[in-house]
Parts: structure tokens; sequence; C-alpha cells
């Protein structure tokens, strides 16, 4: 068995000050994607963005000693992350950002639980409770208050193909949530992660070069700055910072928390963007992060 690389565990405190590092670099991160795709197509941003992550934590663990080849048994998690999470989430909901603003794509994004609550009892055997089907029934609610055709022109054909799109991409998040759920694996988180950012960068730089031909854009000190926040914060940092609250937090606790993330978003969109947060927008946010809580206060009960 490889040695794996331990994951530090801190006291409470720190580990809340920890998950507030990953909401709010998961949150910011979908304005500064909106902002990449803009100038430089999805496929290539994500591409660009998965090597960059790669190349970081290649360094980390040559540095540290724990560059290890994985085992078998961890190729399935390997595979699944690059390829639902990395590959399709990635891509799918950086091109509905091409359509959608930020802060919808967000909260379109975030339906994720929703949809790992309907596929854990098929995939998992779990069982899906009075207070987890109230807290799906909620944020189904929230979706159909932000999908409703006030809120949007659904005459345009760019914003069904955006909701569409990001909604795709929180259903492939799901499938992996279930997927690594479903079995214990034995490298640590960084010795998984390079080995999926460089299983994602190898596809996506296929798929960007068959789909749009070798990258064109400009490289400006705005585009490189923004590949590096966007990789070395919301990926590498992210992913390390969520195995460290994985490892000091109940998972619960954990869960909860995350439903800061498409708040943060939002509130960051209007920030960086200029976004509008209309009543709409904070209902639907508001009904679907209370799915969120009741969904993982029953789990925690």
């Amino acid at each position: 068995m490889p040695p794996s690389l331990p994951t530090p565990q801190v006291s409470t405190p720190k580990a809340l000050a920890v998950l507030a590092v990953v909401v709010t670099a998961w949150g910011c991160n979908w304005s500064v994607t909106k902002l990449l795709v803009a100038a430089v197509p999805p496929l290539w941003t994500t591409a660009l963005r998965c090597w960059i992550a790669f190349a970081a934590v290649l360094v980390i663990l040559a540095a540290s000693g724990r560059l290890v080849r994985p085992p078998r048994s961890d190729l399935p998690a390997i595979a699944g992350t690059g390829l639902l999470h990395m590959v399709a989430f990635s891509t799918l909901s950086g091109a509905g950002l091409t359509f959608l603003p930020a802060s919808q794509a967000i909260v379109l994004g975030y339906t994720t639980p929703l949809w790992v609550a309907l596929m854990a009892p098929l995939a998992l055997g779990e069982r899906l409770g009075p207070g987890r089907l109230a807290g799906v029934g909620l944020g189904l609610a929230g979706l159909a208050v932000l999908l409703n055709p006030a809120a949007f022109d659904w005459g345009r054909a760019d914003t069904v193909t955006g909701c569409a799109l990001v909604l795709a991409a929180s259903v492939a998040w799901a499938a992996n949530i279930v997927l690594i759920r479903s079995r214990p694996w034995r490298a640590g988180p960084l010795q998984l992660l390079v080995w999926q950012a460089l299983v994602a960068a190898l596809v996506l730089t296929g798929l960007a070069l068959w789909r749009d031909g070798p990258p064109r854009f400009a490289w400006t000190g705005e585009i490189v700055a923004l590949l590096l926040a966007s990789s070395l914060v919301g990926t590498v940092l992210g992913y390390g910072a969520m195995a460290v609250v994985n490892r000091s937090l109940p998972a619960v606790t954990t869960a909860l928390g995350l439903t800061a993330t498409p708040l943060v978003g939002i509130a960051c969109a209007a920030l960086l963007l200029g976004e509008r947060i209309g009543p709409t927008l904070a209902a639907a946010a508001a009904l679907i992060v209370a799915g969120l809580v009741v969904g993982g206060s029953s789990r925690a009960r």
C-alpha cells in the first residue's frame, strides 16, 4: 500500500475558519469563471485550470515525498472525479455561465445535494426519510421559483440552454458524490487529486482541440491572473482545505456550512459583476438553502 498523505486535524475554531475559506473560495469562483468564459472558450478554461492545478499539486507532493502511483482500487475514484466533476461539472457549468448570470447559475449549480438525496436510496440503499423528503421538497420549490416564467425570458434559446447546462452539471456532480460515497479509498485526498486533475486535463485538452482548435485568445495579464486564481484558490486550496475540514468537523456541520456557498456566490456576483439580486433570486436561494439545512439536520438526527 502506498504511503498516504496525512491530512492534519485542527481544533474546531480553526476548522470552522478553514471551512469559511472553502465557502468563500468556491462561492467566488463562479464569478471568476464567469469572467474567464467571456474571453476563453469553456473547454479551454477548464483544461488550463486543470493543468495548473495538476502542476501545483504535483510540486507539493514531490516536495513532501508523497507522490505515489495510486493503487488499482482507487482508479474508480480518479476516473469518477476526473470525468464527472472536473470535466463534466466544470465544463457544463462554465458553458452555462456564457448564457446565464453567475448569481442564477450558482443557485442552479448548488441543487446538487437534491439530486444526491434522490440518487442515494437507489445507488447506496440510504433511506429517504421524512426530514430528507422535506428538504428535497423545499429545494425543488426553490428551483420552481427560480425557473418560473417571470424570472427568465424562456422565449430565448440561450436561457433554456444555459439552465439545461448548469442543471446537467449539478447532476454530474451528484453522480460523482454518490460514487465517492460508495466505497473507501486508500490514497489521501491530494494523492488522488493530482491524478484526477491529470485525467481531466488530458481529456479536456483533447476535447478543446477537437471543438475549438488551438487556443486563440489573448494571454492578457487579467486572463492569467483569473486562471491562477481559479486553479490555485478554487481547486487546489479548495480541495486541500476541504480535506482538513472533513477530518476535523462532523460531517453534518460541514454539510450545513457548505450551504452558505451559493449565498457567498450571489454576494460575490453582485460585488464583482454588478449583478442585481432580485426578490425571485433571493426567494429561490432561501428555499434551496433551507432545503439543504433541513435535509442535513434530518440526517444528523
